[in-house]
């Protein structure tokens, strides 16, 4: 068996464990088990685009380095609460080489950090977060490709909410119970000010370094052709 059917075989199966936990978790209304399931399959529907994607070996290299250069700069401010540059450099990822490999690079920043700061349930979540952060900042740069610098540092803020959001309905679902609004309303306000650190942080990060980031990643992306996102199956 090839490597790209292999690995197109792995993500297939994750798939159709995610759909068994889904069977499994609705038939007892385990929400937890729900929230996995739907997570597992969004990280295998994404995977799969990017197998059936016509990368180069290029453009598989480029996403692993930098998926393992963000995996490394998170780790020295993880004691910070919010204050996070890994954010930023899968947004900048996103903006240069387009929606498929700034999720992927998101997704690796993710799993890659974790062997350093800790697997856990939270991983597949903190990859699918990081993961559409890199994707919509592609898609971001596909629909306004003159977008200007204040609007970037804004996406950079929006998304220290969307990623804290997004993580607290993972714990929601995991830990809480009962699931009511209240409980839903009282745990998203929990993380407000982390949340709003992580988003100034995003912001000032992008402010500062940005236009240089950017420059250096688009001297790597015109020496490769960009990923898009589920183009031709072949």
């Amino acid at each position: 068996m090839s490597g790209g059917k292999g690995r197109l075989l792995i993500v297939s199966a994750a798939g159709v464990l995610a759909v068994a936990l889904l069977a499994l978790t609705v038939s007892k209304r385990d929400w937890g088990f729900l929230s996995v399931a739907f997570v597992c399959g969004a990280l295998a529907f994404w995977y799969w685009c990017f197998e059936r994607s016509t990368a180069s070996s290029r453009e598989v290299g480029v996403v692993a380095v930098l998926g393992a250069i963000t995996a490394v700069a998170r780790v020295p401010f993880a004691a910070l609460p919010g204050i996070q540059p890994a954010t930023f450099l899968i947004i900048a990822a996103g903006f240069v080489f387009r929606p498929l490999a700034g999720f992927m690079v998101g997704a690796t920043t993710a799993f890659v950090s974790n062997f350093f700061l800790g697997q856990g349930p939270w991983t597949p979540w903190q990859m699918f977060a990081w993961g559409l952060a890199g994707a919509t900042a592609g898609w971001l740069k596909t629909a306004f490709p003159r977008h200007g610098r204040l609007t970037a540092a804004l996406f950079c803020f929006a998304w220290g909410y969307l990623y804290g959001w997004i993580m607290d309905f993972w714990f929601w679902t995991a830990f809480i119970n009962p699931l009511t609004w209240k409980s839903f309303l009282t745990t998203y306000a929990a993380s407000f000010w982390f949340d709003t650190f992580h988003a100034l942080s995003n912001a000032g990060f992008y402010l500062l370094l940005g236009s240089r980031v950017i420059k250096v990643l688009e001297r790597f992306q015109k020496k490769i052709h960009p990923i898009y996102p589920c183009r031709e199956y072949k």
